[in-house]
Order: C-alpha cells, then structure tokens, then sequence
C-alpha cells in the first residue's frame, strides 16, 4: 500500500513556482497510502537525480529548479526492508543502457527466487521492489522489451512507473492502481495512484486548471509517454498464476502456498482489498480474519489499522470463535 506520483511536462507552459506545488501537492495527498518514506526523481543538467528520506511526504520539501520537466514521486508504506536505511526506499536507480529510476506500488513475492534461480547479483537493498531493476539491468537496456520481461518474471501486485535520463516515463500497469491525466492546452501529464489523491493535490494548488482527459491504462498494459508528449502502447501477458514461492510472507512451514485461497469465496475482488489479504501473514494475521472484518463493515482504512494493531480488534475477532 504506496502511492505512486509524479508529472511530464512538454508544453513547458505551467510556470515553475506551480509545478513546484504540484510535486508537494501531490506527495502530501499521496502519504494517505503511505507515510514511512518518501522520494522523487528528475532529470537536472542530464543527470539523474533521485531525492529521498524515510519521513512523511509532508515532513520533506521536494524542490525542483525551474527547466525540470519531469518527476516520478513515491510515498511508501514499509511492508520488506527497514526505511531507517534510506536504501530500502524509493524511487530506486538502475543502469541498462541508461540510466534509469524505478518506484513500485504493491508487493512482490518472489524477488529471492529470481535472484536464486537467474544468479542475480546479491544486493544490501532488501526491499521486495527493487527485482524489478535487477530484471531490467539483466536485460541491458530499458525497452518494452525488458519491461515486458520484467512484469512476467515477478510474482504478486504492482504497478512500476520508470524514468529515464530522457525524461522518458514509463509505467507497467499490474493490478495497483493507477490514475492518470492529461492537460491538451498546457501540454502537461499527471499521475497518481488514485483519483481522490489526484482530486486532495488539486486542493492544495492555488491555480484554477483546465480542463483535462483521463487517460485509460489497463492491466496487462506497458505505457510510455515521451519527452515530446507522444504516447507508446504495448502489452505483457498477466499471469494467472498466484502461486507463492516464498513463504515469508505468510509464515507458512510449506514452499508452496496458493494464493487463490487466501481470497475468501464471495468477497470483493478489488485490488485494495487483496492487498490487505496479502499482507494479512506479513503482520501475522490470518487471513480469515481480513474477510471476517470486511463481513462485519469494517472499512478499508479501519482493516488497516488492524494490521498495524491487532489487539485493537481482539473483541471483534474473538466473536468469530463462537
């Protein structure tokens, strides 16, 4: 549960100080779907830039300097590597035939198997994420190639967004969310995870925008929006496969453990709500639980909580019982 952000600027119409408030704008309404780190990357003198701390979005100033044309921003809620060690936050930089940064909106589970099973290089970095730029750098270049590669080697929920030392954005749309718009008249794109963070950045802008399209990126989708403006589509094939090669999620004592029946029979199917089934075992909670809340009304935000503090819901579980 992270939030991905950020904006590509062709038309070089908005004024600075508003793009300045746009990126701030946009990463405090993001922290809503995480507050433990946050970051952005651009591309200042053709050199990438990547800015990040383990503090809530609010709590940072993301400056950017007049001429930027591009940001890719994430705020992250801490589900595999301490955000104390600022390496384990996003976006992350990799190398493949350019530079490139990399955020993820989801959570991987089978990053130690590809490193294991592809030889991978091993990495201080512990974050789940970080596989996919070891997946593009295996590849030697940032294509849809590579991508496509990438988003069919991992296992479990994302959506990445890229940025490369052009100013090329890229995004690999898994089953995360992810909102996405577009301002004809000032040439500017925008994104972030969803709608109602896009609709809280705008109430911060002290601006009157114009009017926009949304622009549709389904599942299954590779996207890239070029310097220029000018949209590229491709597709990867969505694995149906949910199984789960690495247990730590969950706890379990067995190597295998599908997915399929973690999602209770009859429940909804959204990809917030599987998340939270999803990480049910990282916090030691068994998933039943999840459904159970869910059954009882609880909402998206209330279940949350109850992975963060269990004992909170210790009376409600314990009905379950009887």
């Amino acid at each position: 549960m992270c939030a991905l952000f950020g904006y590509l600027d062709y038309g070089k119409r908005v004024p600075w100080k508003i793009l300045q408030k746009l990126v701030q704008a946009l990463a405090n309404a993001s922290e809503v779907r995480g507050h433990h780190a946050a970051g952005i990357a651009y591309n200042k003198a053709d050199t990438l830039t990547i800015f990040k701390r383990p503090k809530p979005a609010h709590k940072l100033h993301f400056r950017i300097l007049d001429g930027i044309a591009a940001v890719m921003g994430h705020t992250r809620f801490t589900t595999q590597g301490d955000q104390k060690h600022n390496y384990n936050n996003h976006p992350f930089r990799g190398e493949a035939g350019t530079e490139f940064a990399l955020a993820h909106n989801g959570v991987l589970y089978n990053d130690l198997t590809l490193r294991s099973k592809l030889r991978l290089p091993d990495t201080y970095i512990e974050t789940d994420s970080y596989i996919a730029v070891q997946l593009i750098e295996s590849q030697q270049e940032l294509s849809f190639d590579s991508l496509r590669y990438t988003a069919e080697s991992v296992r479990g929920y994302f959506t990445f967004t890229i940025l490369d030392r052009r100013n090329n954005l890229f995004f690999i749309k898994g089953e995360s969310p992810l909102y996405l718009i577009h301002f004809p008249s000032l040439g500017l794109y925008m994104y972030s995870s969803t709608k109602e963070i896009m609709t809280a950045a705008f109430k911060q802008i002290p601006a009157r925008f114009p009017k926009y399209e949304v622009i549709e990126v389904k599942e299954g989708e590779l996207f890239r929006i070029a310097p220029d403006g000018k949209i590229t589509r491709s597709s990867y094939t969505v694995q149906d496969d949910y199984t789960i090669h690495n247990s730590r999620w969950y706890g379990l004592g067995s190597s295998f453990y599908n997915w399929e029946k973690a999602v209770p029979t009859g429940c909804s199917d959204d990809s917030d709500y599987l998340i939270l089934i999803e990480l049910a075992g990282y916090y030691g909670v068994d998933p039943e639980d999840i459904r159970y809340l869910r059954d009882m009304g609880y909402s998206y935000d209330e279940i949350e909580a109850f992975l963060c503090d269990p004992e909170s819901y210790g009376a409600e579980l314990a009905l379950a019982e009887l």
